[in-house]
C-alpha cells in the first residue's frame, strides 16, 4: 500500500492559492426558461490536475473547494465575500441578451411568407 502525506497548508497560504471565479450561470441551451439564471455564483477554480485512480480509472482529487458553489443576490455581495475571505477573483459578465422575436405557428401558412413551407 503506498501512503501518500500532503503537506498541511497554513491558512493564509490557502487563501493566496485560493481562485475563485464570480458569474451569473447561463441557461442551457435545451431549455426556454430563466430559472436559476438570476443569481449570481461564486465558484473556485481547479489549482490541481485531476488524478486517475489506477485500478478503476476514477478522476479525483484532494481539492474540495472545486465541490462549493456559493450563491449571492447581486454581484456586490460576491465581490464583498470573496474580498472579506482575502479570495482572489475574476469577474465574468455575460453579454445582454438579446430581444427574440415572437414566433407563431400560423405564420407558416401566410400567403407572403418568403420561404416555401414544407413539413
Amino acid at each position: 500500500m503506498i501512503v501518500r502525506a500532503l503537506p498541511i497548508r497554513e491558512s493564509s497560504e490557502v487563501k493566496s492559492l485560493t481562485i475563485a471565479r464570480i458569474y451569473r450561470p447561463t441557461r442551457g441551451a435545451t431549455q426556454s426558461g430563466h430559472a436559476r439564471t438570476k443569481a449570481w455564483l461564486l465558484e473556485y477554480e481547479r489549482t490541481e490536475p485531476l488524478e486517475i485512480e489506477p485500478l478503476m480509472g476514477w478522476t479525483g482529487s484532494s481539492e474540495t473547494e472545486m465541490q462549493v458553489k456559493v450563491p449571492f443576490d447581486t454581484r456586490e455581495e460576491a465581490v464583498a465575500f470573496a474580498e472579506r475571505r482575502g479570495i482572489a477573483f475574476e469577474i465574468e459578465d455575460r453579454p445582454p441578451e438579446e430581444e427574440r422575436r415572437g414566433l407563431s405557428y400560423s405564420d407558416n401558412f401566410k400567403p407572403g411568407r418568403l420561404g416555401q413551407w414544407t413539413h
